[in-house]
């Protein structure tokens, strides 16, 4: 009888040995499909061993669900040795430590384990002083219905994407309907509100794909968005969707010609699109081979209906080993992004940059009271620059909010006007720049139309701060701040043009500044620098050394008596021969540019009946100054 009872024991121990193998198993593949609602729930079903208890809590993670992820990833971190967890897993538990407010703890594994020493209380104490604005919120879409986000701004409407479609199919990922393009029409009353909400035509939006974060062209004409491939990539035994970047015509009042832009890809993703202001770059999200991070930020030039150059990583100024999105270019030039990858609240914050020499600088955390510790997001200033749109799941779902900015009072910063030294007028687009005491950028920015400026600076600290204009000599000067309160800097920047510095220096009836030297002679049909010229140009090396950043332009002309082809390739090699030489006396070549004219520019347009006095005017090589 005992026997028996063991047999029937063992056989039902075998039952359920099969039985959680077969559910371990289900589960595991639909993790490895991103069906992550389905797989959850077997999970929570299964032996809370570590591997079950991690994939559980990824299960929550992935669906911004931090409570139950928490409880999951806790009982790892207490079951494991610490030195057995991933980075990977580590980074996840720091996320949502984040994501429920739990910022000692997030401190904790931020320093110990991601190698990334970080004060929470500190670093908010640091945005309060420094940070230029704060913002007041209001949620747009609570009463649309499922989730929202990604605005683009198309003439008096709004487009966004939004899973309000319950007659959509369901992602398995997170269980609701697929995304769709909308627009709707924003009213400002009492309130502010969405009205005639209508889904964009079906040739953009699709039925068992996502369609999100359109943008348009000024004229309407084109749009961008983002759509995933049908099919998904094999990825370290991972099912990965990809995620192009779409273009669409507007023909006839509708969209056509909707295809995948010429660098997208079926083994990355493209996503996210933003337009600079002259709609010459396209800015986006990508995961490309040459990616920093998991999701980097790039660029490509717009160079015709569907051309476009090469992709640009925008560098490590912005991009971090984790992930950008979401860009977008104000009419500054400002780059407004979200990171997961920066110090900030938790889950995506955004952030700004500033452009500096084409170049975009360290990247400012806007502060708390736009970033939560959820995911905020597609963050799109409307023409004020004062008011605009951001996405963030804060509530539980995503949503859009309207934002109002408003100026801080902060406590320590540096103020000023920009004027021309000689004749005080007010100097717009002036770029002025704050550096440390070792030099480094600390912030930027470009004057309006009133000359001023006004940049955040720190206590305790010794700065210079930099006025440049193209064609004026820049002016420096030197501060040091105190720890004695509220701290007001007035620097009046007064910089002088290089003309009214230089008598060598003028300016054409064109507004085109130039510098007066001495003509340069050569041998015929000859390029090389006589000493005569070696002369001249000494002259032009002095000047490029006083001046460091000047940035000339060298172009040579020649009369009209050869023919028009070999004039041209002479002049060519003359203005080259010239740059040559200056780069062999310490110029460096990026401040240098040439080009030959030929006979194309003549100061005495006499053809071929020149005299030689006349001939001789022609042959000449002129200093343009571009910066």
């Amino acid at each position: 009888m005992k026997t028996y009872k063991l047999h029937i024991f063992l056989i039902f121990l075998t039952i359920g040995a099969v039985s959680f193998s077969q559910s371990k198993s289900k589960a595991d593949a639909l993790f490895e499909n991103r069906a992550y609602v389905d797989a959850a729930e077997i999970f929570a079903s299964l032996p809370k061993t570590a591997s079950n208890l991690e994939k559980l809590g990824d299960c929550y993670y992935y669906n911004t669900e931090f409570d139950k992820a928490y409880k999951a990833y806790k009982q790892v971190y207490g079951l494991k040795d610490s030195n057995n967890l991933t980075e990977d897993f580590y980074f996840k538990y720091f996320e949502v430590l984040k994501g429920i407010k739990k910022y000692d703890e997030a401190d904790e594994i931020s320093t110990n384990y991601l190698n990334d020493p970080f004060d929470t209380k500190s670093f908010k104490s640091l945005l309060d002083r420094i940070i230029p604005y704060k913002y007041e919120l209001f949620n747009l879409t609570s009463d649309v219905g499922g989730s929202s986000f990604g605005v683009g701004l198309k003439d008096d409407k709004i487009v966004f994407a939004s899973t309000k479609n319950i007659k959509n199919p369901n992602y398995k990922w997170n269980g609701k309907p697929y995304l769709d393009l909308y627009e709707a029409k924003v009213t400002i009353g009492d309130t502010i509100s969405l009205d005639s909400i209508q889904p964009l035509s079906k040739k953009i939006n699709t039925a068992k794909q996502h369609e999100s974060n359109a943008i348009f062209t000024k004229d309407g004409k084109t749009m961008y968005f983002s759509r995933n491939h049908k099919k998904r990539i094999d990825l370290d035994s991972t099912k990965i969707a990809v995620v192009s970047i779409f273009k669409a015509e507007l023909i006839d009042n509708e969209w056509q010609n909707v295809e995948a832009v010429s660098f997208s890809s079926n083994e990355y993703s493209t996503m996210h699109p933003a337009l600079n202001n002259d709609e010459t770059r396209l800015y986006f999200s990508s995961d490309m081979p040459n990616s920093v991070g998991s999701f980097d930020i790039f660029y490509v030039d717009i160079l015709g209906p569907n051309s476009f150059g090469e992709p640009i990583n925008l560098g490590d100024s912005i991009n971090t080993v984790r992930r950008e999105q979401f860009p977008f270019i104000a009419q500054d030039s400002t780059l407004y992004f979200a990171s997961n990858g920066k110090h900030g609240f938790g889950g995506l914050d955004l952030f700004s940059s500033s452009m500096s020499n084409s170049k975009y600088l360290d990247a400012l955390n806007l502060g708390e009271s736009i970033n939560s510790e959820k995911d905020d997001f597609a963050f799109v200033v409307v023409d004020s620059l004062n008011t605009g749109f951001l996405s963030s799941n804060r509530s539980g779902l995503d949503n859009i909010y309207t934002f109002k900015r408003i100026d801080t009072e902060r406590k320590y910063f540096i103020e000023g006007l920009v004027t021309d030294k000689v004749t005080g007028e007010i100097l717009p687009n002036t770029t002025v720049t704050l550096f440390d005491k070792d030099g480094n950028i600390i912030a930027e920015q470009i004057v309006g139309i009133d000359g001023k400026y006004k940049l955040s600076t720190l206590p305790n600290q010794h700065y210079s701060i930099e006025g440049f204009q193209p064609k004026y000599i820049p002016q420096l000067e030197y501060f040091d701040t105190n720890d004695k309160g509220n701290i007001e800097f007035n620097i009046e920047l007064e910089i002088e043009s290089y003309k009214d510095a230089e008598e060598i220096v003028t300016d054409d009836d064109y507004g085109n500044t130039f510098i007066q030297l001495e003509n340069i002679y050569f041998d015929f049909a000859k390029w090389d620098i006589k000493p005569q010229a070696a002369n001249t140009l000494d002259v032009l090396v002095a000047l490029l050394l006083k001046y460091p950043r000047m940035e000339i332009q060298l172009g040579a002309h020649t009369d009209s008596r050869a023919s028009y082809d070999f004039n041209l390739e002479l002049s060519d090699k003359r203005a080259k021969s010239a740059l040559e030489y200056l780069v062999q006396n310490g110029i460096a070549r990026e401040r240098l540019s040439s080009i030959g004219y030929g006979e194309t520019q003549p100061l005495v347009p006499c053809g071929d009946d020149c005299t030689e006095t006349e001939h001789s005017i022609n042959r000449r090589v002129e200093f343009l100054i571009l910066k």
